[in-house]
């Protein structure tokens, strides 16, 4: 009796292993009642474009605008305590000054700041200004800078509409300060479920049902190009905020989708029975959980592709993760995702090129774009020449966990190549050659 129940144990936890990627909740849930505000555009302002080398009063162009350095300078020298190769320099009873208003309002001003060198210590204030620097108010207290080590000044506040800030210095006329990396919240930016196809149609897809290898279906939770010689999307476009997370229940609930066309091929689960692929989400679960509604949409199977267990449920599924991490820090996200290519390794080992009797293309690559936007509205048009977009093509196979997620990273322009799409198309031409050209080196985690 004994071994009986030994064996039935093993094989239900072989079960429950073999399917974690499906039961398993989402790691890393961000609440939809937070309100994350963003960093007004332009900022943080780290003084690393334009030159001044002397102290006298003038105006300056930084990359957020214009602003006047009186008794200030930008410093370069290995005695300026700096983030890059710049910061701000201030003497005397220096004031640095910005000559143009931001729109939305603040709710927070921070501001790096260190003794130059091994000078003593000295005193400054952070000043607004709402009527475009005829006049000035003090916000929060004055700040004593002593330490040779950058910190972070904090200051919280709430302006709407117009307003504009300075740096005064106070003492130690005898004494340097450095400020660098100056950065202020939004006061208006409350996180929206915006188009989830805002950046493009990639394939030119239509809602022509003679066009059934390029078939656009336009859900509320995410849109994509169902491809019925392939059995599946050939790509899932959605966006991410805060405003669609919430705690709505993972369901679970695999589902054949009805929307598609009479004489559609309509997958279903066990198309994935015993193949050595998991089903694996386009569009998250974890990244639609505001309602049970939201949640059951990313289980249709037209958002479901079959990826290798380690990629679903490990180096993907880390990717997902920092993609909410993002969010979390005040940003949105526009995401396009996909496969390209034919034949990949699952569990059951060698090269599978399709399931269900050939119905359903096994992609040999997976892959992802992220544009990254501070939470705000008109979205397309803040996409600038320094947003930060992420390219991701990651093979589909069970050693794709050598490496980290980051390593994947490849360009857009790349992705275009291996796919024949057109990414990021509603934004300028101009900007879309220089950001789909890079590839991106920020944070992974």
């Amino acid at each position: 009796m004994k071994k009986l129940i030994l064996i039935v144990f093993a094989a239900s936890l072989s079960l429950f292993v073999m399917d974690a990627c499906q039961k398993q909740p989402d790691a890393n849930p961000v609440s939809a009642k937070t309100i994350y505000k963003a960093s007004v555009s332009g900022f943080p302002e780290d003084f690393e474009t334009g030159t001044k080398t002397a102290y006298a009063a003038a105006n300056v162009t930084l990359s957020s605008g214009s602003w006047n350095l009186d008794n200030a300078l930008l410093g370069t020298s290995s005695s300026d305590h700096k983030n890059g190769s710049k910061a701000l320099r201030v003497t005397s009873t220096g004031i640095v000054t910005m000559n143009f208003n931001v729109t939305g309002g603040a709710s927070q001003v921070s501001v790096s700041h260190a003794v130059y060198g091994s000078d003593g210590n000295s005193t400054w204030e952070l000043d607004a200004s709402t009527d475009g620097g005829s006049s000035w108010t003090q916000v929060g207290s004055t700040q004593t800078t002593s330490s040779a080590t950058l910190s972070t000044a904090t200051f919280s506040m709430n302006y709407t509409g117009n307003v504009r800030f300075r740096l005064k210095k106070l003492t130690g006329s005898s004494y340097r300060i450095n400020f660098d990396d100056f950065d202020i919240q939004d006061n208006s930016s409350t996180p929206t479920r915006d188009d989830n196809m805002a950046m493009g149609n990639p394939s030119g897809a239509t809602t022509s049902t003679t066009d059934s290898n390029n078939y656009l279906m336009n859900k509320t939770q995410y849109a994509l190009a169902y491809n019925n010689s392939k059995g599946g999307a050939n790509w899932v476009s959605w966006h991410l905020s805060t405003a669609w997370k919430g705690t709505a229940t993972r369901c679970d609930c695999f589902t054949g989708d009805a929307t598609l066309p009479s004489g559609y091929f309509k997958s279903v689960t066990s198309n994935y029975t015993n193949t050595g692929f998991d089903r694996g989400h386009m569009c998250p679960s974890d990244d639609r959980d505001g309602s049970s509604t939201d949640n059951a949409a990313t289980f249709l199977m037209t958002n479901i592709r079959p990826q290798a267990p380690i990629l679903n449920q490990q180096t993907w599924a880390a990717l997902e993760t920092y993609c909410r991490t993002l969010i979390a820090n005040g940003n949105e996200c526009y995401i396009i995702s996909g496969g390209y290519g034919t034949g990949g390794t699952g569990s059951n080992g060698g090269t599978t090129n399709t399931i269900a009797s050939g119905k359903i293309n096994v992609s040999s690559h997976y892959w992802k774009v992220i544009v990254v936007l501070p939470v705000g509205s008109n979205d397309v048009s803040r996409v600038s020449t320094s947003t930060r977009v992420i390219a991701i093509d990651m093979p589909n196979n069970q050693s794709v966990n050598t490496h980290t997620w980051g390593y994947y990273r490849t360009t857009v322009d790349a992705i275009e190549s291996s796919t024949g799409y057109n990414f990021l198309s509603t934004v300028s031409s101009t900007i879309q050659s220089s950001i789909e050209s890079v590839v991106d080196s920020g944070p992974t985690q």
